[in-house]
């Protein structure tokens, strides 16, 4: 079984790797069910942007997540994860399911609010 500082290195070398590609079109929100504007709302309410850079969201500025910038086109969540509107849903509701010991907190958000977080990320191209 692969320790958590093993994925956490391998985690890390396929986002140095896949940094240095292009960008491809991550798969759009086509089956996806969630709310854009409450999803940029519930942004706000769990305050997301004292971690990361939110455009469109006022006041998120934060710089110890990675930007999401785009993050709707990106082929891999965490450089790990392949994105997809399921899995960004599923990495935002649990993170440290996916890739126990990241940076990134679970902080209790519920299904549905995470799906809706993840249908206004969708918008961000």
């Amino acid at each position: 079984m692969m320790s958590s500082v093993t994925r956490l290195l391998i985690a890390s070398l396929l986002a140095m790797a896949t940094a240095a590609c292009e960008e491809g079109e991550a798969a759009g929100p086509d089956n996806f069910t969630g709310d854009v504007r409450r999803g940029a709302d519930l942004v706000r309410h769990y305050q997301c942007g004292a971690c990361h850079d939110i455009p469109g969201i006022a006041g998120a500025n934060g710089n110890v997540g990675p930007p999401l910038h785009r993050i709707g086109t990106r082929t891999y969540i965490a450089g790990y994860i392949r994105n997809s509107p399921d899995n960004m849903a599923d990495w935002i509701e649990n993170p440290q399911r996916a890739l126990p010991g990241n940076a990134m907190p679970t902080i209790g958000i519920p299904q549905k609010d995470a799906r809706d977080i993840a249908a206004f990320l969708y918008t961000l191209k």
